[in-house]
């Protein structure tokens, strides 16, 4: 498969144990599989920058797909609770955090590749919403799946990244691709904006009802 990580820098080879730890999953080298994604993380800072190419081999390794659809959002969640950092500090939010660790959490450091989505600025105020009990899992569910956010993958392991090769690079200009991540992340505020004045808690699913009634993976009200 060919990958494409979007930096202000050529990035050749790719290091193992680089990255942030508190990145969406931990440790680890981010790409996506969309040229035009990469280019717009390449130009997140206002700079231009690289959409750097490389051919990846995913024979043989683990990989933790997120949205493969044997794991719920809540999942997803999980691991954003455990490595993120600046969540509310309000009650709901850390005992909801707490829950999520304890029934939902899957260690990404048990894979080679993780693939699911990238909680960007906008995303991850959506996640925090829903973890501090702001709107429902089905209200959370919609925006993420109409966001077009796309996948980002991630290798984790020595394995995985002796199974990646650089191929070369595109070029990202900041006043193309800072201006599309700017306009995408417009259009997914107004789209929750819209989904929050819908919201009323006598309908859907709230983080509260989950700890509540003690909702765990298996429960076919979160598939």
């Amino acid at each position: 498969m060919v990958l494409y990580h979007g930096s202000t820098n050529i990035i050749n080879p790719p290091v193992f144990g680089g990255g942030k730890a508190t990145n969406d999953y931990g440790r680890g080298f981010y790409c996506t599989e969309s040229p035009e994604l990469a280019r717009e993380w390449a130009c997140a800072r206002g700079t231009d920058g690289f959409a750097n190419i490389y051919r990846f081999d995913l024979s043989g390794l683990r990989v933790l797909d997120l949205n493969s659809g044997e794991y719920s959002i809540l999942t997803w969640l999980a691991i954003l609770a455990k490595y993120r950092t600046y969540w509310e500090n309000g009650t709901i939010s850390r005992e909801a955090k707490d829950y999520l660790n304890q029934h939902f959490f899957i260690s990404p450091e048990k894979y080679d590749v993780v693939r699911g989505y990238r909680a960007d600025d906008s995303y991850f105020t959506f996640a925090k919403n829903f973890v501090g009990n702001g709107i429902s899992l089905e209200q959370l569910r919609k925006v993420m799946y109409l966001g077009a956010l796309g996948e980002q993958i991630v290798l984790k392991s020595r394995k995985a990244f002796a199974q990646i090769t650089y191929v070369g690079a595109l070029t990202a200009k900041s006043d193309k691709y800072a201006m599309q991540a700017q306009e995408r992340d417009k259009e997914a505020r107004m789209m929750y904006r819209k989904l929050s004045r819908e919201s009323s808690y006598s309908e859907g699913i709230f983080m509260a009802d989950i700890i509540r009634e003690g909702m765990t993976a298996d429960d076919p009200r979160l598939q």
